[in-house]
């Protein structure tokens, strides 16, 4: 049950966060049809910006823009998405991603070159850090840049990998002849996926009415019903393995009845009544069941600890969108998954419990 919720659990964490790291949370565009990566552009609001910033359950808000572009190089071509972010963008979030190299050194001084591309499209290319490459933005009239790799990411979500390059959002400005306060939307980055919801709203009730907010349950519907419904998974084994042990301590529990029948008859002959002796037998089952969570507890926690540091057990990423088994261990979620257990085997000591009253002490003391 441990290693169910755990894998589980951390799966749709992991999945959640790299759509995050890549698209942030929450967006907040112009309130339009289009429904290209290019976006139109807004007007920065240093106001709005503090007041979300200033939300406590938001981690970062940072300005963003697409263009869309080719990549040449060694006579091979990449069609590809060139995302621009400025200095207060939040590279935490996807620093874990970055497998070589160092993040752009940006700032509001200067406009740099440096760009991070993918290691899907770096092997497409043959390019690695320090390469230059040139870049065709498809417009009227089209446009070349030359950019240096400064570092190569790999994230296992191919939908990412094939797309995204990251560099200057002032390339980009200058490219659509904006002005410097024009960007093509915002990031929000959270502090707590469970209070997206919440945020999204009260972001909506904030901004102006020709723009809107939208999070990536919005804008990545099938992948989040897709997490969901592993939900459903855990359930049923959750469901299952309780069945498994209530069964077996149920037959444990009737076959120490049987042995001890004997001192039951002993013990009402004494005056014990059923209710005392029926306690005697449902505390020391859960005596028993306590020995087991804790062997239970060291051998799931043990292998899920290993999994999440040493990655022993692989996974192909083109399917699973990553490398490696993820593993969450909530402390909340193993806590209530122990009580939850005990809880429920003590309920269903009461049932065999209940023979205990039919025993009669003449009988019972006869049993051989």
């Amino acid at each position: 049950m441990i290693l169910a919720v755990s894998i589980v659990t951390g799966f749709q964490e992991s999945i959640r966060t790299k759509i995050a790291s890549f698209d942030g949370h929450i967006q907040i565009t112009k309130y339009d049809f289009n429904n290209s990566m290019e976006l139109p552009p807004i007007n920065r609001d240093s106001i709005l910006e503090q007041k979300i910033r200033l939300h406590k359950g938001v981690k970062s808000i940072s300005p963003f823009a697409y263009k869309g572009g080719i990549i040449k190089s060694s006579g091979v071509v990449q069609g590809c998405v060139f995302k621009g972010v400025d200095e207060t963008y939040d590279w935490e979030n996807f620093n874990p991603w970055l497998i070589s190299g160092k993040i752009p050194v940006l700032n509001s001084n200067k406009k740099t070159n440096e760009i991070i591309i993918s290691k899907l499209i770096a092997e497409k290319l043959q390019l690695g850090i320090d390469s230059s490459i040139l870049m065709y933005f498809m417009q009227d009239p089209p446009r070349i840049r030359k950019f240096t790799i400064s570092g190569i990411y790999e994230s296992g979500f191919s939908d990412f990998d094939n797309k995204f390059v990251y560099g200057d959002i002032r390339h980009i400005q200058k490219l659509n002849s904006w002005k410097n306060n024009e960007i093509a939307g915002y990031e929000v980055i959270l502090n707590n996926f469970d209070d997206m919801e919440s945020i999204t709203s009260w972001i909506f009730n904030e901004i102006d009415y020709d723009l809107k907010a939208m999070n990536i349950n919005q804008r990545y519907p099938f992948i989040m019903d897709w997490l969901k419904l592993l939900d459903t998974n855990v359930y049923f084994i959750l469901g299952l393995m309780i069945m498994i042990s209530g069964i077996g301590m149920i037959a444990t529990l009737l076959i120490l009845i049987l042995e001890k029948t004997k001192f039951i008859g002993t013990m009402m002959a004494m005056g014990a009544t059923n209710k005392s002796i029926r306690k005697i037998f449902i505390y020391h089952s859960l005596h028993l069941s306590f020995r087991g969570l804790l062997l239970g507890n060291a051998i799931g926690l043990g292998i899920s600890f290993i999994q999440y540091y040493f990655k022993i057990i692989p996974l192909d990423a083109s399917t699973y969108y990553m490398n490696a088994i993820p593993i969450n261990l909530n402390p909340i979620y193993i806590i209530l998954l122990n009580i939850g257990v005990i809880a429920i085997i003590a309920l269903m000591m009461l049932w065999p419990s209940r023979i205990i009253s039919k025993i009669t002490p003449v009988k019972a003391l006869r049993h051989e």
